[in-house]
């Protein structure tokens, strides 16, 4: 299978998926990225077709939206590869967890699971986590599903509901979580989240407290914007006191002493309250994590109804970029020694300030066309760029929006950065880059070229 639209390196892990198309004459193998046609980069519902990923087949269907792009980099699993920066920042964090809380026994309080598979049901991912049928985060333009009822995980929340119910009280979650999205220096479809989940019965969390024999987790009452409808006031803010020291505590680790911290309000479906991250870092605000109270039907629906508890994820990317300075979230998939070689250290505690690598210059076309009249989306356009282009793609721009006064046909005009994190590109490669976008395109998206 081919990662790129230069057909330039061979995708390591491509014997994790391959097409089988259920045809009279028997099963033929489809090949994977093999032929110039950039149709076939993608891997649309076919009728009979199946999906075969991680040794389980997927009975494709309307869908169906995967990308080989996207397919190859299944199984990479950069976050467990020794010396990577984003199993540096895992395993600071394990770390931590490890050293500061410890069980009744002498060993650690939380439990790490690093290697759950990254497809899950669509259950799993939406309604486990009490996310409406009808929320807008469910949209095929948003995710990539094998069939409709399994996608590739969005958030590493998918495994929340399972672990719980498994009966467990603290727990991390690490993975690869995939999402369709705009392209940039930030986002790329592929990135890596690290979550953690801590319960507390009465016992745990009044003990210590004065007169906590006679305080009590739930109640009947009004849900207001401070807390769920089913929790004491007594308990949701001894739940969020912990929430927070436990963030605070931990991002000292990563960040250092006298790290400046505030909390925003925010929303989502599996918390209440909730609460974002934010930290002044070289003088500049940054959001690094999501974190809350555990909405209460998700805790009972699981089995623990007799305990409350918080969430909280983290993007592994976001704190890398931040702790050591790394400019282009594509670099994380680099096997560029003088990118690697740069987080061997002997102490994964180690202060590590990324050199940049030499910046090749950039060369940038732009595409226009026209809207067909349904069913195109801007992440649709995204994901294309990415399949065809593959991380030779710096970023995407919609810099022009157009309606036809006559025909109200809309135009759209998107400028397209091209720049190699290794060498220096050719006109001549990137023009034939682009002119398979420009294919792709027409073909598959049903745009009118404005070539």
């Amino acid at each position: 299978m081919v990662c790129s639209g230069l057909q330039r390196m061979a995708c390591t892990s491509a014997y994790l998926v391959r097409m089988v198309s259920s045809v009279s004459r028997g099963h033929q193998h489809q090949a994977l990225g093999t032929s110039p046609d950039t149709s076939k980069h993608s891997v649309q519902g076919a009728a009979g077709g199946v999906v075969e990923l991680l040794g389980r087949a997927y009975p494709q269907d309307n869908y169906t939206n995967l990308t080989r792009k996207v397919l190859c980099k299944v199984g990479r699993n950069l976050y467990n590869q020794q010396h990577h920066p984003l199993w540096l920042v895992k395993e600071r964090v394990k770390e931590h967890f490890y050293k500061q809380y410890v069980g009744r026994f002498g060993t650690p309080l939380f439990s790490v699971y690093d290697d759950l598979p990254p497809v899950v049901t669509t259950w799993q991912n939406f309604d486990s986590l009490l996310i409406a049928a009808d929320h807008p985060s469910r949209k095929k333009g948003d995710n990539y599903y094998l069939n409709q009822t399994h996608m590739l995980r969005a958030h590493t929340s998918a495994h929340q509901w399972d672990l719980v119910h498994s009966g467990l009280d603290a727990f991390l979650v690490v993975g690869d979580v995939y999402r369709r999205d705009q392209i940039d220096a930030q986002h790329y479809p592929v990135f890596h989240q690290l979550e953690a989940v801590r319960l507390f019965s009465k016992h745990e969390l009044f003990t210590g407290i004065k007169d906590g024999e006679s305080l009590q987790l739930f109640e009947q009452s009004s849900r207001s914007a401070h807390k769920q409808e089913t929790h004491t006031m007594e308990a949701l803010k001894l739940v969020e006191f912990d929430l927070k020291q436990t963030l605070t505590r931990l991002v000292t680790h990563l960040f250092g002493d006298g790290l400046e911290i505030r909390w925003v309000d925010c929303y989502f479906p599996f918390t209440h309250p909730s609460f974002e991250m934010e930290i002044n870092f070289h003088g500049e605000w940054l959001e690094v994590l999501g974190c809350g109270v555990m909405e209460q039907q998700l805790v009972n629906s699981a089995g623990a109804q007799e305990k409350i508890g918080w969430a909280f994820g983290l993007g592994l990317e976001r704190l890398a970029m931040i702790l050591y300075d790394i400019p282009d979230i594509r670099l994380f998939w680099s096997e560029d020694e003088r990118f690697l070689k740069q987080f061997r250290v002997s102490d994964i505690n180690q202060s590590v300030k990324f050199q940049p690598l030499s910046k090749y210059p950039a060369l940038i076309n732009d595409i226009s066309f026209w809207l067909p009249s349904e069913n195109y989306t801007e992440n649709d356009f995204y994901d294309l760029v990415r399949t065809v282009g593959g991380d030779l793609v710096e970023k995407v721009d919609l810099i022009d929006k157009f309606e036809h006064p006559k025909t109200h046909k809309t135009s759209h005009c998107y400028r397209i950065t091209y720049r190699h994190m290794e060498r220096t590109l050719s006109q001549q490669e990137v023009q034939h880059v682009h002119q398979a976008v420009q294919e792709a395109a027409v073909r598959v998206l049903g745009v009118e070229g404005r070539f």
